[in-house]
């Protein structure tokens, strides 16, 4: 069964989301903004949320995942938890 891995950035406004993006877009680390602003206990570790299959996470961020390419990060996503920036960290 096909897994990746994700790191993620989440906050709680769409603003704020776009911001950060914006900063990752032009060179900003991800694990060190993810440190910073990120309001989900995998801040502390620069956002990393290990391996995981679909349908462990909420309908919004699995599709998103599962849609995306091993290195590419995600413009702001809407889930109940509040907006993320997405980084796919691996494809297995």
């Amino acid at each position: 069964m096909a897994e990746v891995r994700a790191s993620h950035i989440l906050v709680p406004t769409e603003e704020q989301a776009k911001e950060l993006k914006e900063q990752i877009d032009n060179g900003g680390d991800f694990g060190v903004l993810a440190k910073a602003h990120s309001k989900c206990p995998s801040g502390n570790k620069g956002g990393d949320l290990g391996w995981f299959r679909r349908g462990m996470m909420v309908k919004e961020f699995d599709t998103a995942c599962f849609s995306m390419k091993e290195g590419e990060v995600s413009g702001p996503i809407k889930t109940q938890f509040g907006w993320h920036i997405i980084k796919l960290t691996g494809k297995r």
